[in-house]
């Protein structure tokens, strides 16, 4: 850290939208290239009226599955969507109560919509929570990063990476984000 914090001092994390456009975003995003998901991204969005105001739920609920279909959604994304606007809608996610909830806490909610796994959870967390001690051990640039950061290129393993992000706590996330920067040092936006 002590070596790359220098590198990208100016840099920042920041949040941007609301919850559900968020979500809503890492779930067109998954699985294909950053140009083709802000391609489908525009499109969806613009389907819902989202393009220059937030994404509501009900808006997309009010959707058909040809319209996502035409706007470049696989069936499986067109699915979990509208699963993410019902949880929404229904307030089974308690966005105003989760600033005094754990981590742990949150990611159990977003587990339960279709389509966001831990991963996803835990970039939530980081990008749009802002919460400063999440260390996403199934993260792929995270353990190459600290593969090469850490151990001279030698493969890591979880418990290793744990291992390593232990010195970084309480600012696991930040810590992450310096390590992801090491690969690439222009950020993504979630």
């Amino acid at each position: 850290m002590k070596k790359l914090i220098p590198q990208f001092g100016e840099a920042r994390l920041q949040s941007r939208g609301d919850a559900f456009t968020t979500l809503a975003r890492s779930i067109v995003g998954q699985q294909i290239s950053v140009k083709a998901a802000q391609s489908v991204w525009d499109r969806f969005a613009a389907a819902a009226g989202g393009l220059s105001t937030r994404l509501s739920p009900g808006a997309v609920l009010k959707l058909d599955a040809p319209v996502l279909r035409g706007a470049g959604l696989s069936a499986r994304k067109t699915e979990y969507l509208a699963d993410l606007a019902r949880h929404f809608e229904a307030g089974t996610v308690h966005v105003k109560l989760w600033q005094q909830m754990d981590d742990e806490a949150i990611i159990e909610e977003l587990v339960a919509i279709r389509g966001i796994g831990r991963w996803t959870a835990e970039m939530f967390l980081i990008f749009h929570l802002m919460r400063p001690n999440v260390l996403p051990v199934d993260d792929l640039g995270l353990i190459k990063g600290i593969s090469q950061n850490y151990f001279s290129g030698e493969p890591v393993s979880r418990a290793e990476a744990r291992e390593v992000g232990e010195a970084w706590a309480p600012f696991r996330s930040v810590a992450t984000w310096y390590i992801w920067r090491s690969l690439d040092p222009l950020p993504v936006d979630y």
